[in-house]
This record gives C-alpha cells, structure tokens and sequence, in this order.
C-alpha cells in the first residue's frame, strides 16, 4: 500500500457536515492516535462516533468515523472518512492532523487512481467515477453508472479473449507450422475471425458515437447574415432574452450560447454575428469567429432570408458543414406570403416564440436510437479513438491474409489486441494514469 493521502471529499463550503477522507498504508494508526484506539483493531467496515482531536491531543469536533479494512475498501487499502459538521475551519484542522502525522495531500483523482492501480476497477470503470460526477442531464448520470458497473467493460472483455485467440492461433501457424494441422487457422479462417471482430468492434464505435452524444451534447453554431433572426432565434430556443435583439446590423459582435435539453439530449446553441461582405474590423472579426464555430460545431443551423438566394458567406458554410448535422430555417414566416416547396427548410416565426421545428429536426438528425438511453457503451474520446485504432489494424490484417503476408497480419492483429487492452487499463502506463485522472477532483 502506499503511503496515507487525505483529501476534502466534500465541496469547501458551509454546510450540514463535510466528508475528510485518508486511505494508505498506516491510516488506521493515525486514526488510532486522533481518534480512537479501537479503529486499528478493525477487521471489518465499521463506524464510531466521537471526538476527533488534533496531534496534541485537542479536540477538533465530535465526528462520525468510517472505517474500511483495504480487502472492504473502494481504493484496496485500508481508509477512514470523517465526517464532521460542515464549517470549511473544522475540516482543515482535521486534515492538518492527518498531515501531522504523516499524511500528505492527495492528487486530482489519486483516491480512484488507486482503486484502478490495486485492481479495484478497470480503466474504464475507473473514468466512469469521473463520469457520473460530471453528468448534466440523467440520461448521461444512467450510462455512467452502467460503466461504473462494469457493463461497458463486458462489452470489450470478449472481443479481447478473441483477438487472443486468433492471434495465437496465427502465431502458432507461423512459428511453429509442425502444429498447424492441430492447432493453427487457415489463412481463410483467419481471415474470417478477423473480420468478424471488426465488425464486433466497428459495431461498439457506432454505439459508442451515440453515448458521446447522450453524455456531452451536441454543439450547435447558428449562422446566416445580419438581421435575418439568429439572435431572436436563439432567444426562443433558451425562453429567455439572452441574445441582443435589433434592427442595426452587426449588433452580435462575439460567441452568445445557451443550452437546452430535449428528447432525452442537450444542445449547446452558438449565436454568431452575421456573415456579409465588407464589414468594419470589430465585425470582421466576429464573422471569423462565427466560422471558426462552425468548424468546430456538431451541427450547423443556417437561417436564411427567404426572398434572397445563396450568397458567397452561405456556400461557404454549407461547404463547412460537410458532414455535420446541417438544417437551413427560414425565420419570420409569419410575414412569409408562401412558402417554397422545398422540404429541407424549417418555417418558423421566432418572435412568437417557435422552437419545436428546429428541436425536433435536430433530434431527428442526430439519429439517437431509443435504446441508446439504456445501453452501456464505450463513448469517451480515448475509448473511441481506440476502438477505431483496433478497428483499422483489423482492416489491415484482412488485407495481409489476403495478400499472404502472415507475418504482417499477425503483427495487426497484435496491434488490435494491445488497443482493446489498453483501453480496459491492462497496458497503462504510468504517465496514462496520471494524464487520465487529473482530470478528476482532489477527494476522488
């Protein structure tokens, strides 16, 4: 076990009672010695109450004490929480006491990078900690829990077993063709098996690309020319006047963005100053940044001027758009003798307030199935990228089987297998680790 670290696993405000939590090798006598005797002698979870005093023997506050023997504990190592009254003064001299006796201050997510360490949890159990800490909408909270679970790692634990098999199935072929007859794959089945397993894997990328979106929400850039409705638009989005609203063009100078949640997912929405020719310099530079928003978005929201054709600004960002979400809407439909019969446009009048049109049509594009909401996946950018990592080495192997090099596909397939291990946690490295948990807060 490692030496003790403690850490404030509550916020550092005022409140009812804070939570100080210390795990590591010695812990149990520093709360022997600042509390009570009868805590080092623990061989199961177990709770007390009393006072807990400072190294000098002075009483801090009487507090609730948790103790979790290393074998009973989330981190694998003996721990203790204190739980005292919620006044940020108590728990600093409680956590003064544990440094005075040893302890040091732990890291960003140093309690979970334990837990993963001592074989607690995998890594991808290990992120979901985080996950559920930062849900916003209880959609995200459902599917981090089902990674907490452990129900996204069983979805990758057979895929692992198989790439084994196939890859010393391959080996044995190639290293030792005495045995092939009675242990070795065909190239053919190899061939087989690896693409199999591609599909496997290309199959979780898909629904892994639906639970990124359920989680962090689709960022949506709102663009078109001045005063054909972006910022009423967005006002009729959040229901509430955010953006400002006038018949001067040019008034939106920078970024203006808000959130809504619908159908189960959120949209960011990027209110940006209006595209035209020859603006003043101010302008000039919001109309970069609106392009640089649409660069970055999920889906890109061009309101038009429905008396007026595609211009130069407006090619550009469809051309931007290219596979993105892309909607075209037509605001102030209310003063709109016809319509066009064009079914790609959205009719809405954002002064009396319309938003359904623009709602729907964005959950209908981004193409969520039902049971998205329900399904445990593999969504988060390191998972993704390397799924997608494994998914092109088994590309590659096919084609060397199919070209003969089974020297070459056996080292794809070795590269497919190390992904999917290293993304459950069995290859980390150290410097992984720590870039992974720091993300995390202090008292995870």
């Amino acid at each position: 076990m490692g030496k003790p670290i403690v850490a404030l696993a509550t916020p550092p405000l005022k409140s009812a009672l804070a939570v100080v939590r210390s795990t590591g090798e010695g812990v149990f006598s520093i709360a022997a010695a600042l509390f009570q005797k009868k805590v080092a002698e623990t061989e199961e979870r177990s709770s007390f109450v009393g006072y807990w005093k400072d190294e000098n023997g002075q009483r801090i506050d009487q507090v609730v004490v948790l103790a979790y023997p290393a074998a009973h504990s989330m981190t694998g190592e003996d721990t203790v929480e204190v739980i005292c009254h919620g006044n940020p003064l108590l728990s600093e001299r409680i956590i003064d006491s544990f440094l005075a006796l040893g302890a040091r201050y732990a890291k960003n997510g140093e309690f979970t990078s334990r837990a993963f360490l001592n074989g607690k949890m995998d890594l991808v159990e290990a992120e979901a900690v985080n996950d559920i800490i930062e849900a916003a909408s209880d959609e995200s909270r459902k599917l981090a829990l089902l990674s907490l679970e452990g129900k996204a790692s069983s979805l990758l634990k057979p895929v692992r077993d198989r790439l084994a098999d196939l890859l010393s199935s391959v080996e044995v072929g190639f290293d030792f063709p005495e045995y092939e007859e009675e242990t070795a794959l065909s190239v053919d089945e190899a061939k087989s098996k690896a693409k199999s397993i591609k599909q496997e894997i290309d199959s979780l990328i898909a629904e892994g690309e639906e639970g990124r979106i359920i989680k962090d929400g689709i960022k949506v850039a709102i663009v078109g020319r001045p005063n054909v409705g972006k910022s009423t638009i967005l006002n009729a989005l959040l229901k509430e006047d955010k953006a400002i609203v006038s018949e001067a063009a040019g008034t939106t100078r920078d970024i203006v963005e808000g959130s809504v949640r619908h159908k189960g997912l959120t949209f960011l929405f990027l209110d940006t100053a209006g595209l035209r020719d020859n603006p003043e310099s101010i302008e000039k530079i919001g109309i970069e940044k609106s392009l640089n928003a649409v660069k970055e978005a999920d889906a890109v929201l061009l309101v038009l001027d429905e008396d007026k054709p595609f211009d130069e600004e407006e090619r550009l960002v469809e051309g931007l758009a290219k596979g993105k979400i892309f909607l075209v809407a037509v605001n102030k439909s209310d003063l709109l003798r016809e319509k066009k019969a064009d079914g790609g446009r959205i009719y809405l009048s954002a002064i009396k307030g319309e938003r359904e049109p623009i709602l729907d049509a964005l959950a209908e594009k981004a193409g969520i199935s039902n049971g998205a909401f329900a399904r445990p996946s593999l969504s988060s950018s390191r998972q993704l990228s390397l799924l997608k990592n494994a998914s092109s080495d088994l590309d590659e192997a096919v084609s060397c089987f199919e070209s003969g090099a089974i020297d070459l596909a056996s080292s794809s397939v070795l590269s497919a297998y190390s992904a999917v291990r290293r993304l459950l946690g069995e290859e980390a490295t150290l410097d992984l680790s720590e870039e992974i948990f720091s993300r995390f807060c202090v008292g995870k």
